[in-house]
């Protein structure tokens, strides 16, 4: 989907480039430009817009759900995202999008999972992992548990789904906890490590300039310098 914003069009990474402008020009400009009136505007629609990429569906019908018993106006209706994200040639195109390969991962956030009626948070052969969706008890009769977490360390990636907490009686009474289920998404063949990491490569070239430096000293390009203490 594509939008205009300023009188240009953007799609794909551009659009999320532009939406990340706009909202630090609302957060950081002055108040009464017209540039932040504009930006302002713009963090607007990206609550209910309908190419927002923060929101997914063609309205927001919370006020009809409020006040209009009818259940015909309560519709929200999903965008081809929620399609398309079950494909893996899709996801695999928006990984690349952003300049990442077939190895990396889509984190879904804050959408329900119905695993009670058979959904799977594990989509597009692993591309899409779907978390955090239906951890408030509202949502606990749509999705059947209370939502997933996605852990991840140097062994690889788990994905772990939670069952509902009632009270804090009935735990006690019945000794009973939160149980959890994991699910190993991916295993690291070749164990990560910290040398592996972007702080790995900055300790490496911290080593790299210290052993130059002691090269200087011992090859006497530099002198060191004795401070007395008074």
């Amino acid at each position: 989907m594509s939008l205009e914003l300023r009188g240009e069009k953007y799609a794909g990474k551009n659009l999320f480039v532009q939406f990340e402008h706009l909202a630090r020009e609302a957060y950081y400009l002055p108040f009464k430009q017209p540039e932040k009136e504009y930006a302002l505007d713009i963090m607007w629609y990206l609550w209910t817009g309908a190419a927002s990429s923060l929101f997914g569906k063609s309205e927001m019908t919370t006020f009809e759900r409020y006040f209009i018993a009818d259940k015909k106006t309560h519709v929200e209706e999903k965008n081809a995202y929620y399609n398309l994200r079950n494909d893996t040639s899709i996801c695999k195109k928006i990984l690349r999008e952003f300049g990442l390969d077939d190895s990396g991962h889509i984190i879904n956030g804050h959408t329900p999972v119905k695993e009670g009626n058979g959904e799977s948070a594990i989509k597009a052969d692993g591309k899409m992992l779907v978390i955090d969706g239906g951890f408030s008890k509202a949502y606990h009769k749509t999705t059947g548990l209370a939502g997933y977490t996605l852990l991840y360390n140097s062994y690889g990636l788990q994905l772990v789904s939670h069952q509902p907490f009632t009270t804090t009686e009935e735990a006690i009474q019945n000794e009973t906890d939160i149980l959890s289920t994991r699910k190993v998404i991916e295993t690291e063949i070749k164990r990560k490590r910290v040398s592996d990491t972007d702080i790995g490569k900055e300790l490496k070239q911290q080593v790299y300039d210290l052993k130059c430096l002691l090269e200087a000293y011992r090859k006497g390009y530099l002198n060191e310098r004795n401070s007395a203490s008074s």
